[in-house]
């Protein structure tokens, strides 16, 4: 062949070879905008951008929260693509995150009242009321307290302040110690409309955080009195000691249980609520739907609240 002609069709080789790189360099450049366009899965999502975990958030009542976490923790044993949150903070607290959007259920121990009622008429929040339990609200004093029994007028002039030495019901000469939920507490406000008659609690009644806090205190000191729920009552078990309460002063004093509660002759008890805004979704129906059920209610005895059914 002649060199000319040689030349030409090398020539012409070379050139073919810097298309298909050109090509093959331009397909790798859409290839990679291509990748950079896709969203990368967010946490809980799949792949393809749905959802493979579904959230749901419970907050509110600490009175509730052994109650609600158990429930979750049974609820997430049946049903693997959902994830429960749970945490306390008090009803008020709960009430307030389910106004502001910011969880799906509240659990709350007292109703909700009516300034709150007007706010969520003001958000265009249509709030649903969901009775899934019963409390009781035990009294409860140091181990050592002599006193066995005290009427609501006794209960009530002890947390206003009136009655300040166990001596005044029929107990030791020794100062009374008031110790009492912080106000944001569900617990706080039924105790002070159903105890108290909406009187204000004695200036030197000391506010504490958590329940289990009351407990300890209680347990501490010879003089404290103390209101919490049954279930953590029990709990304690011989660290202090449970208090019968009379309806009247001429009547029986009833201790707390399920049977007295349930029956109506426990005068210091209340029902649990779960509140939702509107139609729950699916999921979270479901999990209201599962707190009502059979197994929802026997998690109810077995953690020391009151079944509804």
């Amino acid at each position: 062949m002649e060199p000319e002609r040689m030349y030409k069709r090398g020539e012409m080789i070379m050139g073919i070879k810097r298309i298909l790189t050109g090509i093959a360099v331009l397909l790798l450049l859409l290839q990679a905008s291509c990748d950079s366009g896709k969203k990368e899965p967010a946490k809980g999502e799949s792949a393809s951008g749905t959802s493979s975990q579904k959230m749901i958030s419970v907050k509110g009542s600490d009175t509730m929260v052994h109650l609600t976490s158990s429930w979750a923790e049974q609820f997430m044993a049946q049903h693997p693509d959902s994830q429960i949150s749970v945490t306390g903070g008090g009803s008020g607290t709960g009430i307030a995150a389910l106004l502001n959007g910011t969880t799906d259920i509240c659990a709350s121990s007292r109703e909700i009242q009516g300034k709150e009622k007007e706010l969520a008429v003001q958000k265009k929040i249509d709030l649903v009321e969901h009775t899934v339990a019963r409390d009781g609200l035990a009294i409860i004093v140091n181990p050592a307290n002599s006193v066995a029994d005290l009427s609501m007028e006794q209960l009530r002039k002890i947390f206003i302040g009136e009655y300040a030495n166990w001596k005044d019901v029929g107990g030791s000469d020794l100062p009374i110690i008031v110790l009492s939920r912080e106000s944001s507490s569900g617990t706080f406000v039924f105790f002070q409309e159903h105890v108290l008659k909406k009187a204000d609690y004695t200036p030197k009644a000391r506010l504490l955080a958590g329940t289990s806090a009351l407990v300890q205190s209680v347990q501490a000191d010879q003089g404290a009195i103390a209101y919490v729920g049954l279930a953590y009552a029990l709990d304690a078990k011989t660290k202090v000691k449970i208090v019968a309460v009379k309806s009247a002063d001429d009547a029986a004093a009833v201790l707390p249980s399920d049977e007295t509660v349930r029956a109506g002759h426990y005068p210091v008890a209340r029902p649990l609520y779960l509140y939702t805004n509107g139609s729950a979704s699916p999921e979270v129906q479901a999990f209201i739907d599962f707190s009502l059920s059979a197994a929802g209610q026997k998690i109810v005895t077995e953690t020391g609240y009151i079944s509804v059914k």
